[in-house]
């Protein structure tokens, strides 16, 4: 008899980042796009341990590594991230609370 829908957009920035180097990589542009990626941390690193560090402003490969060894400051920092068990905790105890709404004007 009755329907009640909700609904909420959460921003994916690591989504976001993905498509643009994507994009940016089907331009032709492979240094930018890697450049990219390396705004994540995990990609930051994962590049270092793999031996083939981040693009530094322009540079590539050893020199990349010692300017980022003397620019520590320029890293990528961690991005603080909204937990998906906090979205889905509130979205059921706003969802639980409209129903109950909906039942107490129902009994009335």
């Amino acid at each position: 008899m009755f329907g009640l829908s909700g609904g909420k957009s959460v921003r994916d920035m690591n989504c976001e980042r993905i498509k643009l180097s994507k994009t940016i990589y089907d331009m032709g542009m492979k240094v930018a796009a890697v450049s990219v990626l390396c705004q994540d941390r995990r990609v930051f690193y994962a590049m270092a341990m793999a031996g083939t560090p981040c693009p530094f402003k322009g540079k590539l490969g050893d020199e990349a590594k010692d300017a980022w060894k003397k620019n520590v400051k320029f890293r990528p920092k961690p991005v603080e991230r909204i937990d998906a068990a906090d979205v889905t905790d509130n979205a059921t105890k706003v969802g639980a609370g409209l129903i109950g709404l909906a039942l107490l004007f129902l009994i009335k």
